[in-house]
């Protein structure tokens, strides 16, 4: 029996040179760092690696122009929101990993009642850095919506707009002098 601490190779003794260099040379293949985890990790993964993540988890549409933390999120939920497709929950987790707020309402929820298999949403977007959304940003959320509610379903789309801003208090002190003033009366 071979002594495997002088001669670890797991070849027999009357294999070829070819096989022994071929031996050496995958020798090395294994002390390459595979960062596997990183690389399946929507938040980990290198950003030019997204796209080809977002392929693997079946991401429908993907747009080069979406800021990293939407594609990150897109990812992230893949498997969240295929799982629910065909129903308003998935609407709502779509809407949610672009970074939006949504308010849906289904056509029993009306009031009165509408047109069976119509719901209505109301979307508020926003950036990042509080900028308003481009009109290219709202088609694809609309887009993506189309391809998560149920199929026969419809909808009516209204865009909510968010404004947030500062309140400031500023009081002022003015001195005021009271005088009684008594009357009689005669």
């Amino acid at each position: 029996m071979a002594d495997l601490r002088n001669n670890p190779s797991l070849l027999p003794p009357n294999s070829s040179a070819l096989e022994r260099a071929l031996e050496q040379v995958t020798a090395r293949i294994s002390a390459v760092p595979i960062p596997a985890p990183d690389i399946i990790d929507a938040d980990l993964c290198p950003e030019p690696l997204l796209p080809w993540l977002a392929w693997a988890f079946s991401v429908d549409n993907w747009k080069s122009y979406w800021p990293l933390h939407v594609k990150r999120a897109r990812v992230r939920d893949a498997i969240k929101i295929q799982r629910k497709k065909g129903t308003a929950n998935s609407v709502r987790e779509v809407v949610a990993t672009f970074g939006g707020a949504i308010e849906l309402k289904e056509w029993w929820q009306q009031e009165p009642a509408g047109t069976p298999h119509t719901f209505a949403m109301v979307i508020t977007l926003a950036s990042n850095n509080g900028e308003s959304v481009s009109a290219q940003f709202v088609d694809d959320v609309i887009a993506e919506v189309n391809l998560a509610k149920p199929v026969r379903s419809h909808f009516t789309f209204t865009q909510g707009v968010s404004a947030t801003s500062r309140i400031g208090v500023v009081a002022a002190a003015r001195v005021v002098n009271y005088r009684r003033l008594q009357f009689e009366a005669s």
